[in-house]
């Protein structure tokens, strides 16, 4: 609980190693531990594994275009949220309006906004965990697959449960598993799903977008798949970021939109 009575998540990093030739996921990945039965995601924080594990790992050399993109997506995820920034208040204004188009924001601070899965009704409160660009993701997401959007928010597919999982703190969570999956903090990747991502972005300049979109229409897909509720978030995470890892280490993709998972996606 933080002082004011809320709930909180703590993301563990937990460095493994990654192989490629079985069906096995291996690396590094953000556990989402839940201290609230009714939300996740307030106050994510890190325990980063220790550098010697890091230092174990292979690094991929970039290409200038590579090298190029992958700073241009780190200068965004280095970008926390600031709530007396214009564009960051004119953004999560254009959200709300992407979300809800019917119905009046009544302020950036309102008791609306648990209306789209945020844990109270400042949400700037949730972005500590994935910065602006979680908020960018969430919106890029809304404008160019409205319809899986909209499903996703209102849970409009597949038999529910009567403990769902709230949308925007789950999506923040989901740029979060994304970051540490590809490994982007890094000046070159250490996985091979890394390296093998930054040849999608330096295709797209939108591939870690576009991927975010693929990813939670997955992860919702996995939830109804494993009939899962609230306390089964982690392991709902868990299986999407190996069915993530797979399709992307497949030999027959060339663009992110071979990856079986973007035929769920609707616009």
């Amino acid at each position: 609980m933080d002082g004011r009575g809320g709930s909180f998540v703590a993301v563990r990093r937990i460095s493994q190693g990654l192989e490629r030739g079985n069906n096995t996921c291996h690396s590094t990945s953000a556990e989402v531990v839940a201290g609230s039965a009714a939300w996740l995601g307030r106050g994510l924080s890190c325990v980063c594994a220790q550098r010697g594990e890091y230092d174990a790992r292979p690094s991929f050399d970039l290409t200038p275009v590579q090298e190029e993109c992958l700073q241009r997506l780190q200068s965004r995820i280095d970008v926390p949220y600031d709530s007396s920034v214009l564009d960051h208040q004119e953004a999560l204004k254009a959200l709300w309006n992407a979300a809800f188009p019917e119905e009046e924001l009544r302020g950036l601070i309102s008791e609306q906004w648990k209306e789209m899965g945020w844990q109270g009704k400042d949400p700037s409160t949730d972005f500590r965990g994935g910065g602006y660009i979680s908020l960018e993701n969430l919106l890029f997401f809304a404008r160019n697959f409205p319809k899986s959007f909209q499903d996703l928010l209102q849970k409009r597919e597949g038999d529910r449960s009567v403990w769902e999982y709230p949308f925007a703190v789950a999506g923040v969570n989901i740029t979060f598993m994304l970051i540490q999956m590809l490994d982007l903090e890094a000046v070159k990747p250490r996985t091979l799903v890394g390296a093998t991502f930054l040849k999608f972005l330096a295709e797209n300049d939108s591939a870690f977008d576009l991927l975010y979109c693929i990813t939670f229409k997955l992860m919702d897909h996995e939830w109804l798949t494993m009939q899962a509720s609230y306390m089964d978030f982690n392991a709902v995470m868990k299986s999407t970021r190996c069915q993530l890892e797979r399709e992307l280490l497949s030999e027959d993709i060339t663009l992110l939109e071979d990856l079986p998972s973007y035929t769920l996606l609707a616009k």
